[in-house]
Parts: structure tokens; sequence; C-alpha cells
């Protein structure tokens, strides 16, 4: 008996293989994105990672961004070419409470049945427990900011309440910024250290949202936010800074901040004029500056090579 082989037809045979590759990469572990593709979308991040391949920013540089100028910090952004990192409209449950932190990012869609049973049954399956919206939560570690995409819904899209707050005060020790709406105003304002940024309060529950992604890219308003970025909050609104660029933007801002310093205390003495220091500096003012520096070695927090540097490239 004569076998004959019917011959493959080449192209739909790389697109099923294109297919079987993208369920893999995006679909393999309940919607979340995979460790090469996060690697490649964050190529220039140089440092370490957590295990899922999100740049893990250092706890020291987090604590310094607290103090740096958020104004300075945006034109620095814009200055390296990222001008789609800033997002404005927030409400609050503190004024005086700043989130910041590495971002571990969600992305919330419209409901569709068919869509979101099949994604519970996954997850159950690998071992998730509770609703979608708690996945993210349980992923939370010190330091991480909770940012979510819930495409600007108000009723009805209220990602947590007093409860989910706590647990993610808890595990992350921060905030949570939220392109969606929360509930419980009363109650997630008595939890001391955290705040919100939301677009907006209301009493209902979470309601025909699911979730489609977590530590993927996805956008805020008008920011593309990706996991690992410096989240950085004032009034103002919220700053995402690209992972490779959060020590360069945070060194910056301290030397602009150690220049301010030392321009106020010189004008408030009588030193130099108003006209004199905010201009290019002869170079009585900038040994001047350097002399003071050494003086209060309590304001330095970057080292001498990165004070160097900077000195460096300055204009004045």
């Amino acid at each position: 008996m004569k076998i004959t082989r019917r011959k493959v037809n080449q192209p739909i045979l790389v697109f099923c293989c294109f297919i079987f590759f993208l369920s893999n990469v995006f679909l393999a572990k309940a919607q979340t994105l995979s460790k090469e593709e996060l690697l490649f979308l964050t190529t220039e991040w140089k440092g370490e990672r957590f295990a899922d391949g999100r740049p893990k920013i250092p706890d020291n540089l987090l604590e310094r961004a607290r103090r740096i100028g958020f104004d300075d910090a945006w034109t620095i952004l814009r200055n390296e070419g990222y001008t789609n990192q800033y997002e404005l409209g927030w409400k609050m449950l503190h004024d005086d409470v700043p989130v910041v932190g590495r971002a571990l990012t969600a992305m919330y869609m419209p409901s569709r049945p068919d869509v979101e049973r099949a994604i519970l049954d996954r997850g159950h399956q690998e071992g998730r427990k509770g609703n979608t919206n708690s996945w993210p939560i349980d992923m939370l570690q010190k330091g991480d900011v909770y940012v979510a995409d819930g495409f600007g819904k108000i009723a009805s899209g209220t990602l947590i309440g007093q409860t989910l707050g706590n647990a993610i005060f808890d595990r992350s020790g921060t905030g949570v910024v939220f392109d969606a709406s929360v509930r419980d105003f009363d109650g997630l304002k008595e939890i001391k250290g955290f705040n919100a940024y939301v677009r907006d309060f209301h009493p209902s529950f979470l309601a025909e949202s699911m979730l489609m992604g977590i530590n993927t890219p996805i956008r805020i308003g008008q920011a593309i936010v990706m996991p690992g970025d410096l989240v950085l909050s004032n009034k103002e609104g919220v700053l995402f800074i690209p992972a490779h660029l959060a020590e360069k933007v945070i060194v910056t801002a301290e030397f602009i901040q150690l220049r301010d310093d030392f321009g106020k205390e010189r004008i408030k003495s009588g030193t130099y004029s108003v006209g004199q220091i905010d201009n290019q500096w002869d170079d009585t003012i900038k040994n001047d500056f350097l002399q003071w520096l050494k003086e209060h070695p309590d304001k330095m927090k970057m080292t001498k090579a990165q004070l160097d540097a900077l000195m460096e490239k300055r204009t004045w």
C-alpha cells in the first residue's frame, strides 16, 4: 500500500505557530505578561529585577524620590524626550500624603461573560484565589504602587473598598493610582499612610469590569505606564518615570535643589543679588557653591562621582 503525504501549506503552518507563541507569551499565567516580553520592553533597565522580570528600583532611591521637586522631575523627563509620562485631574483621599513607589500595573476592560469566565477558571486552576480584582493585590510587595487602567469608570468602577485598601497597604506600604473609582471613602481615609489617586469616589460595588492584564503596559489618561516605573505624585498630578531613568531624574533633581538652597541662602545674606543667582554663574559663584557643598555634607545624597558628572555637564 502506497502512503502519500499531504504537502503542508507553509503560510498556514507559520500562522499556527505564531498563534501558539502568542498564546504562551500573553496568556501563560493568568493574564500576566511573560518574563521574556517584559525584559524586551524594559531592555534599558540594567539593574535588579523581581522574579517575574519587573525592574526593581532600589529602596534607597524610592526614599530619595520622596524629597525631590515634582516640577524638577517633570522638566528633566521632558528634556530626555519623555513627554507622555504625566497625568493630572485626580481626586485624593489626602492632599498631603504622596504616593511613591514601583508600579505594578493592571488593565481592566468592560466585562464580556465568555472571556471573563475563561480568565477566572484558568486563574483558579493555576492557584489564584477569589475574584480577579484581588489578583494584582496578591502580587504586591513592599514599595510597590498598584496602578490600574479602569477605563475611567466611576459608577460600578470601584476597584477597591476599605478591606482591599487595607490589604494593599499591608503589602506595599504605599497607595494606588486608578483611572477608575474606589468606594468606602471614610474607611480608606482612616488607613494611616495610605492614599488613593482616583477619578472619583462612588458607593457602588465593582461590576461589569474584568481584569485583562497584570504587569502589562497600560495607559493612564495621557500617560503610558510600564511595570516597574517610578511613580511620583503630589497635588499637581502623577508622574510615571521609566525605571532606567529613575536614578538620573532623582540625582539631577537633588542637584537642582542644592543649587536652589544655596542661591536662596546667598540672596538672603546679601552676598549676591537675585539677578546674579538667577542667571549664568561666574567662576566666583561656582567656587562658592562648591565650598558651600563641603560645608553642608548632610545635604548631599548623591555620590562625589555623580556630583562631578553633573558639574561637568552644567552650563550654569
